[in-house]
């Protein structure tokens, strides 16, 4: 045993994988660090409010909200609790669904209360017009509809809004009782950088 050789390409194979191994170590030696903002060249934080409308439409040939999921009770609770919608909702400049888009709401919303008529929204504000096109903010919260003014939390951007946090008030526009379709009101202020 002691005459047998190694081969070439097995040296070399120990080699990149003993290289490799060593280098990858010395890569990942922590866990987490704290940087300052500079080191990703992140300027001054801004404040910024952005308003627009929410067009949630359950009707129709091309709806933009459509359930997905419901609970065995879901039809026979007064709140609808348990139902699951997904969302691919216009965002306009003014409350008619013709005005200019300057974005989609996409995500999903939960009837979430046993007691009374409230969502939970977990969703995505993508911007398609202006300086704020290909960025998006993202919202996770409790939208109970029926009170005049609701506020959520943004949990955070991409694009122009990496590092954003704020919230959004919504007050309901339009409501149709027959089809359940509703154009909201959106103010949103977040500060990023």
């Amino acid at each position: 045993m002691a005459n047998q050789k190694l081969s070439p390409s097995f040296l070399v194979l120990f080699l990149l994988l003993l290289f490799s191994t060593t280098t990858s170590a010395d890569n990942s030696d922590f866990f987490s660090k704290s940087l300052s903002p500079s080191s990703l060249k992140l300027k001054q934080q801004k404040l910024t409010h952005l308003h627009f409308y929410f067009h949630d439409i359950l009707s129709g040939k091309n709806p933009t909200a459509v359930r997905i999921a419901q609970a065995r009770i879901t039809n026979t609770s007064s709140t609808s609790f348990g139902a699951l919608a997904m969302i691919d909702d216009p965002l306009t400049f003014s409350p008619d669904i013709n005005s200019t888009l300057v974005g989609r709401a996409q995500g999903l919303y939960a009837l979430s209360s046993q007691e009374e008529s409230s969502l939970m929204m977990a969703m995505t504000f993508s911007f398609l017009e202006g300086k704020y096109n290909g960025s998006a903010l993202s919202l996770l919260g409790r939208n109970p509809p029926l009170n005049t003014v609701r506020e959520m939390p943004i949990v955070g951007g991409t694009g122009l809004f990496r590092f954003a946090r704020g919230y959004a008030q919504a007050r309901t526009n339009t409501f149709n009782l027959t089809t359940g379709d509703a154009c909201v009101e959106y103010n949103v202020y977040v500060l990023h950088y």
